[in-house]
């Protein structure tokens, strides 16, 4: 196993977002690629905002792409006695101070400095102060240097270097005594020893504050990596506006984590024109170094046609199991009677495109029809569709014909003796079976309901013709 350690350390303030599970993957491959721990640390110390519901919902998010990680999940808010530690560590050593200025002297001093052209900052009021007022709240602010820079090379926008006169003094500890963020992610990746930082580019202003912390508490600098953020069509930030952001939103949409996975490395990394990958070869692949600078624009529509080409491909029995619950919604138990689900999931993977489109097309051959679609039924008359119903119920009746390519040579045989072009026998028989025109290929259909129940329906249908 290689040193290489990085991190996923989402917010428990919401469900896992499509731009977290981008971080994750990127994070979880880097480690696969290269050997290496991938960790799991949940950021809980916003108490007001984080909840048990969103942590549950990052790591069902997590499980369902498979993200699996090698330590944790940690806890940020069981680190509080460790971040109090290295703060006073940083107050002894004089390179932190306690400050008193209050909310409202610090507003009154950025407005002036914004009135005469000056970055509105912190002006460093308290940086010398000697005398400590026992009735003033304070905050605690890291000493940062006020001359030179703060660069680092990240992995996937090159070096970026920062003023240190354009760096205030950070706040690490607020005046009800809890530490900042800023602070504590400094701390969380040096107990977790992590080497490489893979996260949002939303994050690279922190960066040089974070690299000021670890240099002052003599901690090594890890790597860091800034991916783009993902942009909705109208090349603003995705939202919720631009439809489902969440990852357990798209399973209940119907999609496949196989797709959601593939479309996601997709959205800014690539590999030459290769659009479609497996788990393996995203790992035999990935390069973060091949990771674009610019953000990455979400095409639902290009997702979708990702899940259709894996659905198509996939294992019958697993897409059996994952329609089920579909089906459920739809008041459908397959496991009390009807067609084997795999047989049925056989006939519908060409042409599904979501498991919520796969479980519609199922519903037929669990509940037959109860009415027909009209539109099309009126296409014949009422005389040929007696004469298509009794030619076929008559044929299928004395019939030892056992596949689909059989039944359908039966039919060809029909059109042949009748002088019948195959849609004026196809489509009334595919309405008698399926209650409209949109259904597998008839030999299909008639494999997986069987000949007794196909019967059933011709003459259902038959009778509902001539009661007309």
């Amino acid at each position: 196993m290689s040193d290489l350690r990085v991190r996923f350390a989402p917010s428990p303030t919401g469900y896992l977002h499509v731009g977290g599970a981008r971080t994750a993957l990127f994070n979880w491959l880097l480690a696969r690629k290269q050997g290496g721990t991938f960790i799991l640390r949940i950021e809980d110390t916003d108490v007001e905002r984080s909840t048990q519901e969103s942590v549950d919902a990052i790591l069902q998010g997590m499980e369902w792409l498979g993200l699996d990680w090698d330590e944790g999940p940690f806890y940020q808010s069981s680190n509080f006695p460790l971040y109090k530690e290295y703060i006073q560590k940083l107050l002894d050593s004089g390179k932190a101070y306690k400050c008193y200025c209050s909310a409202e002297e610090l507003e009154a001093r950025r407005e002036m400095a914004m009135k005469e052209g000056r970055k509105p900052k912190y002006d460093g009021t308290c940086r010398q102060r000697t005398d400590h007022p026992a009735d003033k709240p304070f905050v605690i602010r890291f000493r940062a240097p006020q001359e030179g820079s703060t660069s680092f090379d990240d992995l996937v926008k090159g070096v970026i270097t920062f003023p240190n006169e354009e760096l205030d003094d950070l706040i690490i500890q607020r005046s009800d005594g809890t530490p900042t963020y800023n602070f504590c992610v400094v701390i969380d990746d040096v107990i977790m020893r992590i080497t490489t930082v893979i996260r949002g580019d939303d994050h690279v202003n922190n960066t040089p504050r974070q690299i000021q912390l670890y240099e002052a508490l003599g901690f090594p600098v890890p790597r860091f990596a800034h991916v783009p953020m993902i942009l909705g069509a109208d090349k603003t930030r995705l939202s919720k506006r631009h439809g489902a952001t969440s990852v357990i939103a798209y399973r209940d949409m119907g999609f496949l984590p196989e797709a959601l996975v593939n479309y996601l490395v997709r959205l800014g990394w690539s590999h030459g024109d290769d659009e479609i990958f497996s788990r393996e070869e995203m790992v035999q692949k990935f390069d973060i170094g091949n990771v674009g600078r610019s953000a990455g624009v979400f095409n639902p529509e290009k997702l979708l046609w990702l899940n259709a080409h894996y659905i198509k491909a996939g294992d019958p029995q697993r897409l059996a199991g994952l329609l089920l619950p579909f089906l459920a919604e739809r008041g459908i138990d397959p496991q009390i009677g009807g067609p084997d689900l795999p047989t049925v999931v056989k006939t519908l993977q060409e042409r599904a495109r979501t498991m919520i489109e796969m479980a519609e097309g199922a519903l037929f051959y669990y509940r037959a029809p109860e009415s027909y679609d009209e539109t099309a039924l009126a296409k014949f008359d009422k005389e040929h569709l007696q004469a298509v119903y009794g030619a076929v119920a008559d044929k299928l009746a004395t019939s030892a014909a056992v596949t689909a390519a059989e039944f359908d040579a039966i039919f060809k045989e029909i059109c042949t003796d009748k002088g019948w072009k195959m849609p004026q026998v196809g489509q009334p028989v595919r309405i008698a079976l399926s209650g409209g025109t949109q259904a597998p290929g008839i030999g299909e259909i008639i494999v997986t309901l069987g000949i007794e129940e196909t019967l059933l329906r011709i003459k259902l249908a038959q009778e509902t013709v001539a009661g007309r």
